[in-house]
C-alpha cells in the first residue's frame, strides 16, 4: 500500500538513495532539508541527483511551523537530517547541538503535542555511540575496553588491552547490547537523537526504531565535506595523484557497508513489525583496515602510489568496531549485498565524474584545523 513518507535530510548522501529506493516502490515522498553549505556548497539549491517525484521543501526541521505542517499530512517519517563531522563536531559544539539534537527535539515534540496521522518514525543513529567496539580477552572473556589515553597514543601503541587485567584484547563483533561511550559530540549528538526518539515513541505509542549506521561510503558521498567519508578522500587524493594518508599504523578496523544495504534496511524498518520499539545495528559483520581500504582504492585507481602511513593519530578515535548484524538479519530479513570491492569500483566511477580541486583544498584546509586544534597529533 502506498504511503506518504517524509524524509527530513533528503537531499543528502543517504536520504537520496533511500528516496529513490522508496519511489520505486510506489510510495508519495516529501523531502525536507536545509542543503547545509558545508554539504551542498553556496548554491542552496537541490542537487541534480535528486529525484524529480517527489515534493522538495527547502527549510530546516528546526523551523516549527513547517515541520509541524509536514508532520501532520505524513504516514511515516525518516529522520536523517543531521550534520556529519567527528573531529569538527568537537570545537563547532554550539553549532552540532543545534542541527542535531534541537532539531530531534522539534520533531518530537510536535508528534508529543499536536495532532498526526504519524504511523512509524525510522531514526538515523551511528555506530560512534559505542566508542570501542567490544573486544574479547584470555583472561577475562567479553569485555568493553576503554578509549585509549592520550599517554599511550602519543608512545605510538596503537592497541587495546583489557580494562581490567591489561592484556592485549582481541576484536569481535559489537551487538546493539554494548552500552553507550560516546568519544565526540556528533556521536553524543546521535546518541541523544536515538535515545529521545526511542523514549518519546514508548511514551506516546508512535512505532519509532532506530537504526546504527556503521561506515557507510557510496555514490553521493558529499565531496565538499572534508570532515566524513575516507572512502572518498582517499579516491580523490588517488585520482589526483597524491598518495592517502593513513593514522596510526592502517591495522585500526571499521565496517563499510553500501548505501544500498543502508537503504534495504530502512525500508524493512518501514514494513516489518518486528521493528517497532528496536535498535539495529547496519552494517556487513566483515572487519577492513583502512590500510586494506587505501589498497583497494590504489589498485583501482592509481597502481604506481603506495598508501604514507604517518602514525598521526587524532584525539577520540577508536580502534576498532564491526557491527554484529545477527539482531537485523534474524528479526528483519536484512542482508548485506554488496561487496567491498564492488562498491568501491561504483565509488570511483562517480568521483571521477564529480570530483573538483576545491575538495582536495578543503581536506587540506580541515586537516590544518584539526591539527590547530590539538585533535591530530
Amino acid at each position: 500500500m502506498s504511503k506518504n513518507i517524509l524524509v527530513t535530510g533528503g537531499a543528502g548522501f543517504i536520504g537520496s538513495h533511500l528516496v529513490d529506493t522508496l519511489i520505486e516502490k510506489g510510495h508519495e515522498v516529501t523531502v525536507l532539508d536545509s542543503l547545509d553549505k558545508q554539504v551542498h556548497g553556496n548554491k542552496q539549491e537541490p542537487p541534480l541527483y535528486l529525484n524529480k517525484d517527489i515534493t522538495f521543501i527547502h527549510e530546516s526541521v528546526e523551523n516549527y511551523d513547517i515541520a509541524k505542517k509536514l508532520i501532520q499530512d505524513h504516514d511515516v517519517i525518516y529522520h536523517l537530517a543531521s550534520i556529519v563531522g567527528v573531529g569538527q563536531s568537537m570545537y563547532e559544539i554550539e553549532r552540532y547541538v543545534k542541527k542535531n539534537m534541537h532539531g530531534t527535539s522539534v520533531l518530537l515534540d510536535i508528534l508529543a503535542n499536536c495532532e498526526h496521522s504519524t504511523q512509524k518514525v525510522i531514526i538515523a543513529s551511528s555506530n560512534t555511540i559505542y566508542g570501542e567496539g567490544s573486544a574479547k580477552c584470555n583472561n577475562c572473556g567479553i569485555v568493553k575496553p576503554d578509549l585509549r589515553s592520550e599517554s599511550q597514543l602519543s608512545l605510538k601503541d596503537w592497541n587495546i588491552y583489557c580494562p581490567k587485567c591489561k592484556a592485549p584484547l582481541k576484536p569481535i563483533l559489537t551487538p546493539e547490547s554494548r552500552s553507550f561511550n560516546s568519544s565526540s559530540i556528533y556521536a553524543l549528538s546521535k546518541q541523544v537523537q536515538e535515545q529521545m526518539g526511542l523514549l518519546i515513541g514508548k511514551t506516546y505509542g508512535i512505532n519509532t526504531t532506530a537504526l546504527r549506521f556503521f561506515l557507510v561510503y557510496g555514490p553521493r558521498q558529499a565531496l565538499s565535506n572534508p570532515y566524513t567519508g575516507v572512502c572518498s578522500i582517499f579516491t580523490n587524493r588517488a585520482l589526483k595523484g597524491e598518495t592517502p594518508l593513513i593514522f596510526e599504523d592502517g591495522l585500526q578496523t571499521r565496517d563499510f557497508v553500501n548505501v544500498k544495504d543502508v537503504c534495504q534496511a530502512l525500508v524493512l524498518a518501514m514494513e516489518k513489525k518486528n521493528a517497532e520499539g528496536e535498535v539495529f545495528n547496519v552494517g556487513t559483520g566483515c572487519p577492513t583496515t583502512i590500510k586494506q581500504v587505501a589498497e583497494i582504492i590504489l589498485e583501482k585507481t592509481n597502481p604506481n602510489l603506495k598508501p604514507i602511513i604517518t602514525q598521526k593519530y587524532r584525539t577520540g578515535d577508536i580502534r576498532h568496531c564491526v557491527a554484529d548484524i545477527s539482531k537485523i538479519k534474524n528479526k528483519l530479513g536484512y542482508e548485506p549485498s554488496v561487496d567491498f570491492r564492488e562498491g568501491i569500483v561504483q565509488l570511483i566511477e562517480w568521483i571521477k565524474k564529480e570530483s573538483s580541486l576545491e575538495y582536495c583544498n578543503n581536506i587540506n584546509l580541515a586537516n590544518e584545523e584539526l591539527e590547530k586544534k590539538g585533535l591530530i597529533k
